[in-house]
């Protein structure tokens, strides 16, 4: 039956071209016709699975025309799976547990995948989800409850809902979590100004769900990417490691939006989250770092630390919350640091393509 699904689909394409799969396609799941689309690159053997899940309201053939996802399936040789959301009386509305329906969108979106399994070859070691605003709320649930068959998740301006919350993981999933600090719509802290009440766990709360569902260490490695652009914006990644990767990507002065031109800013946010999933953003394949050496001392420090260098370098100290405090080159030898009068606390001093955790007391 496999086999025959197969050819059909082959013959298919054949006759009328790519574009008969761009159409909009149904899916009854308990007795409700869905809606998706999907792409598929034009030569595959395996191919791993991206499902990309939309923000409140929005639909799929909008969604379509502004990412052109053709174009991405094709770049990455990936199956892209656009799925539409019912409505709920707010529009068109992923059940991440913010109200009370009883919409099973984990289930069906798990369906789908299978029913898409049984006509292509999909990867099932390669199932990947994102998602934007209410599409990062739904990602944030199918990494709780489907953990043990996602390989990674990365919501984007989505929170954990309380009711999610109290939910333990099913097990430990790669996640990366971004979100702008100047979000209005779905705060940082969890608030929205726009709908006047708390959606759902702030940031520092997701970190934390994460961080015990993955077992991860309670200090991050810390990096402010190269601010290339001149956009208001800076990316400090939080990479935490433990039994599963967990990654924070803060977009200080970001609000509420999906950035994706990577000439306008400093990163792409669709190419980094597939660097993310493949492992491209493994933090010692990203920063190569050299065969120098960095010694910070006096460890506990009240502000006066000195650093071995053996080559000229460029120090930077950043704080638990991301922001650069000191940026500066030094020449081969000791350099003295000043930090007194900087806030106790924990910081990390890079250099020499390392880091070191320093605490001021």
């Amino acid at each position: 039956m496999k086999t025959r699904k197969l050819l059909l689909i082959t013959i298919l394409t054949i006759i009328f071209g790519r574009n008969c799969f761009a159409q909009i396609q149904n899916f009854e799941w308990q007795g409700v016709q869905r809606q998706y689309l999907v792409k598929t690159p034009e030569n595959y053997e395996s191919l791993p699975v991206m499902f990309y899940l939309h923000g409140l309201g929005d639909n799929i053939t909008r969604l379509d025309n502004e990412f052109h996802f053709q174009q991405i399936a094709d770049n990455f040789n990936w199956m892209i799976i656009i799925p539409q959301a019912l409505n709920e009386g707010y529009g068109s509305m992923w059940n991440a547990g913010l109200t009370a329906s009883t919409t099973n969108d984990s289930g069906f979106l798990m369906a789908l995948l299978d029913s898409l399994a049984v006509q292509y070859p999909v990867n099932q070691d390669s199932v990947f989800f994102t998602g934007f605003s209410m599409g990062g709320f739904m990602s944030h649930r199918m990494a709780i409850e489907h953990g043990n068959r996602i390989n990674a998740a990365a919501p984007v301006s989505g929170l954990i809902t309380y009711a999610m919350a109290n939910q333990a993981a099913v097990a430990p999933v790669r996640m990366l979590h971004i979100h702008g600090t100047n979000d209005n719509v779905v705060g940082y802290d969890g608030y929205s100004q726009y709908f006047g009440s708390n959606l759902g766990l702030g940031v520092d709360a997701i970190l934390d769900y994460w961080k015990n569902a993955n077992g991860c260490t309670d200090a991050p490695v810390i990096d402010t990417l190269p601010d290339t652009h001149n956009d208001g914006l800076r990316f400090v990644e939080y990479i935490y490691s433990g039994t599963k990767e967990l990654r924070f990507l803060k977009v200080i002065g970001g609000t509420h939006s999906w950035y994706r031109n990577a000439n306008q800013h400093d990163i792409d946010y669709i190419t980094y989250i597939h660097d993310f999933f493949t492992g491209k953003l493994s933090y010692d394949k990203v920063h190569n770092p050299t065969t120098g050496s960095l010694n910070v001392y006096p460890n506990p420090t009240n502000g006066q630390i000195k650093i071995e260098l053996d080559s000229p370098t460029t120090i930077e100290v950043i704080d638990i919350k991301g922001n650069t405090i000191l940026y500066k080159q030094f020449d081969a030898g000791i350099a003295n640091l000043d930090l007194q009068g900087v806030e106790n606390g924990i910081y990390f001093v890079k250099g020499n393509g390392l880091t070191e955790k320093i605490v001021l007391e």
